[in-house]
């Protein structure tokens, strides 16, 4: 299990890291605040404060190619 901050500043980065994030198959959340929601779903991001950094949890072992991919939101 790893985590990190992540900022999503547009609707287009919304779209772009959910289409990132669905390639992988292990448990991916976003947290903001007292909210837990799944990184896969539109729905459940646009339910976050977008304006604050949000904590993006990977529950796997080998998290390296996830973390590469997202390096363009990653803060």
């Amino acid at each position: 299990m790893k985590t990190v901050d992540i900022k999503l500043s547009s609707i287009e980065d919304v779209r772009n890291f959910v289409n990132i994030v669905s390639k992988y198959s292990m448990d991916i959340d976003l947290m903001s605040g007292r909210y837990v929601v799944d990184a896969k779903s539109i729905m459940g991001i646009f339910s976050l404060d977008l304006l604050k950094p949000i904590k993006l949890t990977a529950h796997a072992e080998d998290t390296d190619a996830l973390f590469e991919d997202l390096k363009p939101y990653i803060i």
